[in-house]
């Protein structure tokens, strides 16, 4: 998972178009039932697809933020991490799951988090109940193993909102099976199950689209209501008392030292070498100017390469030698949004000529451009001393 969606936590939350679409293949009941999503969010998608049941609506999520905004819709919430929460087997009625599309970072085998959620919460759903299981279509069959042998009655339909179709989200239902059920599968069965997810799931395209109006119902078992319970660790209440710790104190002095601060002048001027030292370990970067030439500075090494041509023995032969070197060059962005470049531009010569061989920043042409179209040279000024 990229880091933008590590710091969400992995939430991509179901459009609430496909909420409502989904919510049409689930059967209208009479008698209570008890519903629960493991990864709930904000607890909109729940509450979208049990909508004009009788139903108590159960959510765990991870976000502090999140499960305050849950509690508000959603019957019970625990905020926490679902591996860490227990519940009574076969004690729900329906499981909507859309975990997190990443695999687990473990010291053992790292699996994917998809087959993990769903094995973990598989067990929570009492024989007849209903599975409704977002995920990308490619990560279907790595689930076949809890799928086939645990679930009847799969259909899969392929989810069309923008954002559903950027991660090739699928919709699958199923139906748990009771205990006799699945020790009448024999392997034979088995493996006609794996080959059928496969082939369902082979081209995402083929897979037929979430239709407008339900082809079917899936009826949800009555239920009693459900305790939950949380066994891990209170994961705000630790970072809110961690400020206050003596241990946090002394590791912080080593984890969260303070940047080194220099100022002063040299006793005496800096050589160029010095100069490009500084400027590529970052001393000289920073914020300079006032008003309109307000910017901030940022010195990096880049790789140049010198382009010398020689005439051969023969007058019809040209020699080209090039030498790499390191060279350095400033960006600089302005308060009102422009961008400039000062960087040298690389040495290009034929012997013979009145340039020299090789080229320094010192005595060569400076390459003064801007990075936006719309800016000239006037972007940036070539400093007062060499830098190179």
């Amino acid at each position: 998972m990229r880091l933008h969606g590590k710091l969400k936590m992995g939430y991509y939350p179901l459009p609430a178009n496909e909420a409502n679409l989904i919510s049409g293949f689930i059967g209208s009941s009479t008698e209570a039932f008890q519903a629960l999503d493991p990864c709930c969010g904000s607890g909109a998608a729940l509450r979208s697809i049990t909508n004009g049941g009788t139903v108590l609506n159960y959510g765990i999520e991870l976000d502090a933020y999140r499960a305050t905004e849950a509690r508000e819709i959603l019957d019970e919430v625990i905020q926490g991490c679902v591996f860490d929460t227990h519940a009574p087997v076969e004690s729900f009625s329906l499981v909507y799951l859309n975990p997190p599309y990443d695999f687990e970072i473990g010291e053992g085998k790292n699996q994917r988090m998809e087959r993990l959620f769903l094995e973990h919460v598989a067990r929570w759903l009492k024989p007849g109940g209903v599975l409704v299981f977002v995920l990308p279509f490619d990560r279907v069959y790595d689930c076949r193993g809890i799928l086939t042998t645990q679930f009847r009655d799969k259909s899969i339909y392929r989810l069309t909102a923008p954002e559903s179709d950027a991660y090739k989200q699928v919709v699958l239902f199923g139906v748990r099976r009771s205990r006799q059920e699945r020790e009448r599968l024999t392997d034979r069965a088995v493996i006609d199950g794996n080959w059928k997810l496969q082939k369902l799931t082979r081209v995402y395209d083929e897979i037929p689209a979430l239709p407008d109006e339900a082809d079917r119902q899936y009826a949800v078992p009555p239920a009693s209501p459900v305790k939950l319970e949380y066994r891990g660790l209170p994961l705000d209440q630790i970072e809110d008392a961690l400020e206050t710790s003596p241990a946090w104190r002394q590791a912080q002095r080593i984890t969260h030292a303070p940047k080194a601060e220099f100022s002063g002048r040299p006793l005496t001027p800096l050589h160029k070498g010095h100069v490009g030292l500084l400027c590529t370990s970052g001393l000289l970067n920073g914020v300079f100017g006032e008003g309109s030439e307000r910017h901030v500075a940022y010195w990096e090494s880049v790789k140049v390469v010198d382009r010398i041509e020689e005439s051969g023995e023969d007058a019809a032969t040209t020699v080209v030698r090039e030498k790499e070197r390191f060279s350095q060059r400033l960006t600089l962005l302005y308060a009102d949004g422009r961008i400039a470049l000062l960087s040298e531009r690389p040495a290009s010569s034929k012997k013979g000529d009145a340039q020299d061989d090789e080229c320094t920043f010192a005595d060569g042409p400076a390459d003064l451009r801007a990075a936006d179209a719309g800016y000239g040279d006037e972007c940036l000024d070539p400093p007062a001393s060499p830098c190179c």
